[in-house]
């Protein structure tokens, strides 16, 4: 069995990002707005900015309280549009209830929009145009099978999940690198049937343990997208502590699959960075029309 292990190849791109980010000549900023403290929101952010800083990325951090206004959020996203200095703005997924995520994220330049969450960067990731920027978390599920050099042209390609986020974005994204694809969901008759026959798995479904022994085959290669807490882990002193696990049972699936990725230490670490290669081309982009 093979360990696709993110960590991994996010640690070894390190110097590579901080040699581009020299050749810019300046540290490029990723503005981040955070609504409210979840307490999971607060983890990524936080490994975002370690990241950032470890490359030689700048980041402006925005926090706003969880009952804070749409029109409030829309000010700080504007005002972020204006900053000359800013070259990427995100907003911290999830958001809090009251607050509407569509109009949120598509006040976001499409230029700095470093997520690829705009209607624009999806228009051109339906259209398999490079120009605009594909999403950190369908990036980081790519880099990550090329980092392997597992062949995707031709190859049978199974999604299960359907979200905007990753569902289906990764689903063209696999189109666009001329595979087969097929999309699975709650409706999917005989799960284990259609899963079995992709010769690469990608779920993303946010169903703890979903994917048993019985989705999947020798030959397969498996990448879990998703990220849930379990409470049934217990500490060397039996104080119960979350884990988090993924949507693949992943210690009675390993042994029956080709390759697979873990939670965490999978997908995770290539969704960051994926983010700041993002960032390093957006502003590359806003170096080059500021010359």
């Amino acid at each position: 069995m093979i360990l696709l292990d993110g960590k991994k190849v996010r640690d070894q791109r390190v110097p590579e990002l901080r040699r581009e980010i020299r050749e810019l000549g300046f540290a490029p900023v990723l503005g981040i707005v955070q609504i409210g403290r979840l307490e999971r929101s607060e983890a990524y952010v936080i490994q975002k900015i370690r990241f950032g800083e470890l490359i030689g990325a700048r980041i402006e951090q925005v926090r706003l309280s969880a009952d804070v206004s749409t029109e409030d959020v829309l000010f700080e996203i504007r005002r972020l549009n204006a900053d000359p200095a800013v070259n990427g703005v995100i907003i911290q997924l999830p958001l809090p209830q009251g607050i509407d995520r569509r109009v949120v994220i598509e006040a976001i330049d499409p230029t700095k929009d470093v997520d690829g969450l705009t209607a624009r960067n999806l228009k051109s990731l339906l259209e398999n145009d490079h120009q605009g920027f594909l999403p950190a978390t369908t990036k980081g599920v790519l880099s990550l099978l090329r980092h392997y050099e597992v062949p995707i042209e031709g190859r049978e390609v199974v999604v299960v999940g359907r979200s905007l986020l990753v569902g289906k974005s990764t689903a063209l994204a696999f189109l666009n690198e001329n595979a087969t694809v097929t999309i699975c969901h709650r409706f999917t008759r005989d799960l284990p049937e259609v899963t079995k026959r992709g010769d690469i798995l990608v779920v993303a479904t946010g169903s703890p343990l979903l994917i048993t022994p019985e989705h999947v085959h020798k030959g397969q290669v498996v990448v879990d997208v998703g990220i849930n807490v379990s409470n049934k882990e217990s500490l060397a002193e039996e104080i119960s502590a979350p884990k988090l696990i993924g949507d693949v049972d992943f210690v009675r699936v390993k042994d029956q699959v080709l390759a697979i990725s873990p939670v965490p230490g999978g997908v995770g670490p290539m969704t960051v960075l994926s983010l700041f290669e993002n960032l390093i081309e957006a502003a590359r982009r806003h170096g080059a029309s500021a010359r």
